[in-house]
């Protein structure tokens, strides 16, 4: 997200105390995470007609013979394995719509986090392996200590560091954590955002030696044999702090070439998000001259609300223009299954996805369930869908978000695995 405007993650590391932790939770108001707004009460989404599909049109149909492609589609919906067991939940929200990309971030707190930390990765990697048509997309920090506020000065020295090769056997380590859970062909979004002024992996202190940092991290974990890893350079929309070209760092080390596409700032018209300098229209010109696909990692609704069209030509957008993947930014106040507050937008993006498959042969479909008697995700009274790195671990592997109430969230963990 831009800059001033990302949730900071916090990763936190506790040891639950049980019936005590859960007494010392008051219940209370829910609220968006982030945000300090209240949640609104979710309303009716549309219904599906009798044969299942949804009453609205899916885009224009494929020329006889010809196939139409679909864009790859998946959310950020949890950093650990209650991300993985929510997709099955939000395909049947959306009519057993096909969700082939699972989205998670790696921890920037310390190198250890950095390199995938045992048991952090082992659920993604085993949802990855479940199809051959998925694709796992990891969020990858340059830097340790990434949302500590680093001055400009201490940034221009860690950059320098890194080009020198200083910190290539973090990512070795990565690359090899990786190929040992099987999933060599995950997509890394390395240094996303750093075009902006939140994380300490940012290029505008020094973009030349971050450049080179980049291409050492690249080259390092390309080293290890079996790796078939595909590297995604991912720019925050629009100028921010620094021209996001002025980092790009090549060809040889770039796979594809993304952009985190937020509904901001407030009051600005899609059309402008199209037409801005560096923004939508640019990106995909830019990708195109460089022989690169396309990718949307973080999306979603901010500034503008509940706004349904902004998810419609976002959603169109996304069908012109084929994107590798794209993966919905799914918590308050950015998505439209776990956050109340945006019912319109959520009914535009249901009703566009409801039912989507691939246009291939495939196994018989499972029932679609009548829209409406899905569960929802569960939420207590007083808390709000995680976001990234609200999350703690004990010795015993159980995981608990230290914002939610104990028993709610242990139920959830039990109920999904």
């Amino acid at each position: 997200m831009a800059a001033q405007q990302r949730l900071r993650s916090r990763w936190l590391v506790c040891v639950v105390a049980g019936i005590a932790v859960s007494a010392a939770l008051v219940p209370g108001p829910g609220h968006a995470v982030g945000t300090g707004e209240e949640r609104a009460a979710r309303k009716p989404v549309p219904t599906a007609t009798a044969s299942g599909a949804s009453s609205a049109s899916l885009g224009p149909p494929a020329l006889p013979g010809e196939i139409a492609p679909l864009p790859a589609t998946g959310a950020y919906l949890h950093y650990g394995p209650q991300g993985v067991a929510r997709m099955a939940w939000l395909s049947r929200w959306l009519g057993g719509a096909d969700l082939h990309v699972g989205h998670t971030y790696l921890p920037g707190d310390l190198w250890s986090n950095i390199e995938g930390a045992p048991r952090f990765l082992d659920a993604w990697a085993d949802w990855r392996r479940e199809r051959d048509d998925r694709i796992l997309v990891l969020n990858v920090p340059m830097l340790e200590r990434n949302e500590e506020g680093l001055s400009d000065d201490e940034v221009r020295a860690l950059l320098r560091r890194g080009a020198a090769g200083e910190f290539d056997a973090h990512y070795r380590r990565l690359a090899e954590r990786l190929i040992g859970l099987r999933v060599p062909d995950t997509v890394l979004v390395l240094g996303w955002e750093m075009n902006g002024t939140t994380y300490t992996h940012r290029c505008g202190p020094d973009p030349e030696a971050w450049k080179a940092y980049w291409n050492r991290i690249v080259g390092a974990m390309r080293s290890v044999p079996g790796q078939r890893f595909r590297f995604d350079f991912t720019p925050s929309r629009g100028r921010d702090a620094v021209p996001w070209t002025e980092c790009y760092p090549g060809d040889d080390t770039v796979d594809i070439i993304g952009m985190d596409a937020y509904d901001q700032p407030q009051g600005i018209s899609f059309d402008v998000q199209v037409a801005e300098p560096y923004g939508l229209r640019a990106h995909v010109d830019f990708a195109k001259a460089h022989g690169k696909p396309v990718s949307y990692p973080e999306w979603g609704l901010f500034r503008n609300g509940d706004n349904p069209e902004y998810m419609r030509r976002m959603l169109a957008w996304f069908d012109e223009h084929k994107p590798l993947y794209n993966t919905l930014t799914d918590y308050c106040p950015h998505g439209v299954w776990q956050c109340r507050q945006n019912p319109k937008a959520a009914a535009v993006y249901r009703s566009t996805l409801y039912g989507r498959t691939e246009p291939v042969p495939a196994p018989a479909p499972l029932s679609t369930p009548v829209p409406g008697t899905t569960p929802e995700p569960p939420t207590s009274q007083g808390c709000s869908p995680v976001g990234r790195g609200d999350w703690t671990e004990h010795s015993l592997g159980w995981q608990v978000c230290i914002r939610q109430d104990w028993w709610s969230s242990m139920w959830w963990s039990l109920w999904t695995r």
